[in-house]
């Protein structure tokens, strides 16, 4: 493995993915996991390019942007970013035409990375894209804080956080989140739920309208995680009962606090 200096060399911000990471042994044990969910994501865009569907394209460029954000690769993330609101705004001329210079962008992050890598045997990077087991659906059997993001960095990152002092499910979608709410509806083992909103298949927002459709905001808390900071966003996640909204990108620090607010609010209620 390489010093970090050649991921600064590169340009590679370095000191601004570490304020999330906290040391680079944590960045260097998630980089890998960040290259494999790369290439996966720029093979859903060019499906969803090709099928002219400029919704899911969306929800998966904009976690292409915010994986590169944590990452520090700030070329890939601003061309995520310009794909994000031009798919958004249903411009896809602009697709078309400026596609092959977000792969571009892609391949060269995963060179980066790869020849950061390169001297070190059996590297992350090498690893499959993580599967969430199927025993994740089961009702939990200890105080569980449940993460539902589409990015597996960011779930993988919270695991690290509360290891060993809470139990962490994840789910990677909003299906996903409500399989796993109605697997423990008649148990107080989840304590708290973070919340992305962009997710494909099933967003957050509809993970909100069932939660309280069936009366579960009372029994489960819920915070917001999202990188949509936009007013619209803001005021329509406050339409239901959530604990507080978390923004992205942020740090241990901040997800720290968050969850046990989070977590605090459901005790004195």
């Amino acid at each position: 493995m390489k010093s970090p200096e050649f991921l600064s060399s590169k340009g590679v911000d370095l000191q601004k993915s570490l304020e999330l990471f906290g040391n680079i042994e944590t960045y260097n044990d998630t980089v890998g996991e960040f290259i494999v969910g790369t290439a996966g994501k720029a093979n859903k865009l060019k499906e969803y390019m090709t099928a002219k569907d400029l919704t899911n394209y969306a929800i998966y460029v904009h976690s292409l942007k915010s994986d590169a954000k944590y990452f520090g690769f700030t070329k890939l993330s601003e061309k995520a970013y310009e794909h994000e609101m031009k798919s958004k705004a249903g411009d896809l001329y602009y697709i078309y035409e400026n596609f092959n210079d977000l792969v571009a962008a892609v391949n060269e992050t995963i060179a980066i990375v790869k020849e950061y890598l390169s001297d070190a045997p059996e590297q992350p990077a090498e690893k499959p894209a993580e599967v969430v087991p199927e025993e994740e659906t089961d009702a939990y059997t200890e105080k569980t804080i449940l993460v539902v993001d589409d990015s597996n960095i960011i779930r993988n990152f919270t695991k690290r956080i509360f290891d060993g002092k809470y139990g962490v499910g994840t789910a990677k979608n909003g299906q996903e989140a409500i399989d796993i709410i109605n697997a423990n509806k008649d148990n107080e083992n989840i304590i708290a739920i973070l919340l992305d909103l962009n997710m494909p298949k099933v967003d957050g927002f509809a993970v909100l309208k069932y939660m309280e459709e069936n009366d579960f905001f009372e029994q489960i808390p819920v915070s917001i995680i999202s990188g949509d900071s936009s007013k619209e966003t803001i005021d329509k996640a406050y339409q239901y009962p959530i604990v507080d909204m978390l923004g992205k990108p942020f740090n241990e620090n901040d997800v720290k606090r968050v969850v046990e607010k989070t977590i605090m609010y459901k005790e004195l209620s």
